[in-house]
């Protein structure tokens, strides 16, 4: 999964992302409104975590473009503006959810799943085979057996099962799983997909995680 943090308080924008990215999540960070519409529109982000009280653009401005070019995309306010009037104003300009600072991270993250829920036509529980991921509880089960999965591992596998049959790039790995800023040179796609590998496929008879020459990788449970 990937969110677009907009937050204009750098300690607070660099909380979010490291708790999150330890989550598994692909965190961007914006620290003004300025191209905030943009980016949101020509990169693929899951959820956006939005300011208010934004340099250069207010986060309602921000909130109404956002609206304009991606009217589903799940926008969860998170601000220090806590009267009554300000939350409905919110809610109204097109936020999905509304939350005030101080806050607690779990509470956040768990406000985003349930956006993300809310938000698009996602399953709760994905299947390949005898290869289940519920990512509520977010664990993974093989053949009924729990797998302990790192929180990159377990967003790289969450890619790979979102689109099982279809082979995906580096590149789009990268995109997805890695922040935006990620080196494409390194080799840590393979790093983790061969780790995968050993917890998900060692062991079994049918394996599911398949290298397409010259592309990149996909899940399936069709022979290579």
């Amino acid at each position: 999964m990937r969110i677009l943090v907009i937050e204009d308080d750098r300690k607070v924008a660099n909380f979010i992302q490291t708790g999150l990215g330890q989550e598994g999540y692909s965190v961007d960070v914006l620290n003004d409104g300025e191209d905030a519409g943009e980016q949101a529109r020509v990169i693929d982000y899951d959820a956006v975590v939005l300011d208010l009280m934004l340099p250069g653009r207010s986060g309602f401005q921000v909130l109404r473009d956002i609206r304009a070019r991606k009217a589903s995309l799940p926008v969860v306010i998170l601000t220090a503006k806590d009267a009554p009037e300000e939350r409905a104003t919110g809610l109204d300009a097109g936020a999905d959810d509304y939350m005030t600072k101080p806050f607690a991270l779990v509470e956040l993250s768990a406000r985003l799943r349930a956006v993300l829920r809310r938000g698009a036509p996602l399953e709760s529980v994905l299947r390949v085979v005898d290869l289940e991921m519920d990512t509520v509880h977010r664990t993974v089960r093989r053949g009924g057996m729990a797998i302990d999965l790192r929180p990159k591992e377990y967003a790289l596998l969450e890619f790979l099962m979102r689109n099982v049959d279809r082979p995906l790039t580096k590149a789009l790995i990268i995109e997805h799983v890695w922040d935006l800023h990620f080196d494409s040179v390194s080799n840590v796609v393979e790093v983790h997909i061969n780790s995968l590998r050993k917890k998900i496929d060692k062991g079994f008879n049918v394996p599911l995680i398949h290298t397409v020459r010259g592309i990149g990788y996909l899940l399936t449970d069709a022979p290579s």
